[in-house]
Formats: C-alpha cells, structure tokens, sequence
C-alpha cells in the first residue's frame, strides 16, 4: 500500500513537471513569435531590400516575408507566408504570431488600394500585431494627375493612425534607379525628356529606403512618426549631368509640357500608369517634390550621396 501511494505521488510529480514544462515550452514559443517581424511585397523590388535589412540588423528567424505568391520569394531564405491584400481571412492566419509589419503601399487603383490596405490593417488587428509600419508617399494632394493616388496613401495613413496600434510612417522619394536603368533608352532618345522643368526631386534607392524602414520596424523611438524619406534634392538638368558623369554619355535635359509628356508615357505604358507618371512629374514641376528629408531622424545617418552612388556604378 505504501509502494503503491510512493508509485502514484511519483507519477503525479512527474506529470506535474510534465505539464509545467509544456506551459514553460508554449510561453517561450509565444515569446517568440510574437518577436516576428513581417514583411508584405516580399517578392517586390521593396519588400525583399527591406527584408535583407531587416535580417542584417535583427536575425533571419525574426523576419517573415508575406507574398500573394509565396515561391516567388522562396529564394529569401526565411519563412515566406501567403499575403494577397485582397485576402484578409488568409491574412489573419499569415499574421499569427506576428509583432510588427511592415505594409508595402499595393500598385492596384486607388479606389481599390484603400480597401486592400484596410485588409491588411484589419487582419493586423484582428491577429494580434502591435505595430504597422506603411510605406507611404510624396505627392500632391490636389491638382495634379498623380493626386489621387497621393490622397489614397494619405487615406491608408489615417487609417492606421486610428487603428489603435502603433505606427510609423514613412513618405517615400522618388527611386533614381529607372532612370539608371533607362539611360540607353535616353542616349537614344538624345536626351531626357519630360514636364519636370526647373523643378527639384527628392530622389532616392531602395537599399537607402530599406535601411530606414528596417530602423524603424526595431526601433520604438520612432512611433507615432512620419517621415519624409530621400535624399538631395536634384534637377532633372543636374541628374542628366550625374549619369552623363557616370556612363560617358552626353544627356541634355529637355522640359515640354504636361500634356505632351502624359500623351508620351500613356502611349508607351498604357492610361493607368502613363497618367500615373506624368502626374509625378508635374508635381516635380509644382515644387512637390522637393520637401525636408527626414531621413537621417529615421535612420540614424545620412542619406547616401548622390557623389558616392553614382561613383558606385561605373
């Protein structure tokens, strides 16, 4: 009788210990995974820089890519979970476990992004995140052909500022790289051409904007920020001077009109993205896009030179 009250206390220890041991396991486990970072566009030019900065400053195991596609971005090395915006069930399943996320701004309409990003907010509240991070833009908000697409970013913006979760976003500069990987199309053409005239860009690179946004994925000083991210602002007749300096050509910038350059762009890419486009550019126009950086306050250094990336391609 004694051996056998011995025999039962030893297995009610044990499978006290047991249990406790498994609560210890899971707490660790939500510890975690709450810990995750995810990334949306994983398989977009963005998304994957963000996703290698993110991993260089944290680790691979803290990083999640969400992709509409997921093998496309299968080649990133880490764990890459279904995230189509139009998909908010399958969003609150790929967000389980997750902290942060970073919000790529999608390409679709306006009319249609609005409810898209309202997915992915949804879902981020709906699965536990504490903290979005939007990858919003400069613009005019009125008056050009670009500012409804500006004011749908604005409305995402607003959304996630009244979602109740932390926020930081961040308003990105134009990317220099299309008109690096289009300068034989130029030399070709004889030059550059467009309605940007006199008018200054803040122009950056997605590795520059990638750092800056991985700072502020891990970074909870930034909360409750908004950030103008580029770098030095430039001419279109100092850009033709950068690339002339870099690839040996003889660019000459000339400025034509708005309507001109909008028949040019939606001939050659189509109604959508060639309005698109030409709004861009007539806001350049409009002094729209040269605006105070606020890049070195989100990413804790300077902007990279203009000087040093051009040098860095030849």
């Amino acid at each position: 009788m004694v051996t056998r009250k011995i025999i039962q206390s030893d297995m009610f220890i044990r499978q006290y210990k047991e249990q406790q041991l498994r609560s210890l396991n899971r707490s660790l486990c939500n510890k975690e995974d709450e810990m995750k970072i995810a990334i949306t566009a994983a398989s977009g030019k963005l998304g994957e820089e963000i996703i290698k900065k993110t991993v260089s400053l944290a680790s691979e195991n803290d990083v999640i890519g969400l992709a509409r596609t997921p093998e496309k971005a299968a080649h990133l090395g880490i764990e890459i979970r279904p995230g189509d915006y139009n998909d908010k069930k399958g969003l609150e399943k790929s967000l389980i476990g997750v902290e942060t996320l970073l919000l790529v701004s999608g390409m679709d309409a306006p009319e249609k992004r609005i409810e898209q990003h309202r997915n992915v907010i949804q879902a981020a509240k709906n699965s536990g995140v504490k903290k979005i991070v939007y990858t919003s833009i400069q613009g005019a908000e009125e008056g050009t052909l670009f500012s409804q697409v500006v004011k749908s970013n604005r409305q995402t913006e607003q959304d996630i500022m009244n979602s109740g979760l932390d926020w930081v976003i961040g308003r990105n500069g134009i990317y220099i790289e299309p008109d690096v990987l289009y300068v034989e199309s130029y030399r070709k053409q004889g030059g550059i051409r467009n309605c940007a005239g006199n008018g200054k860009t803040g122009y950056t690179t997605r590795p520059e904007l990638a750092y800056a946004y991985a700072k502020m994925l891990l970074e909870n000083k930034h909360n409750s920020k908004i950030y103008n991210l580029h770098g030095e602002a430039l001419t279109q007749y100092e850009l033709a001077d950068y690339l002339n300096d870099a690839f040996g050509t003889e660019l000459v910038y000339t400025p034509i009109s708005v309507e001109k350059f909008k028949k040019e762009r939606i001939a050659e890419l189509g109604e959508f993205i060639g309005t698109v486009i030409a709004g861009i550019y007539q806001g350049i126009l409009e002094g729209k896009a040269n605006n105070i950086s606020h890049y070195y306050e989100a990413a804790g250094r300077e902007h990279q030179s203009w000087i040093d990336y051009f040098s860095s391609l030849t």
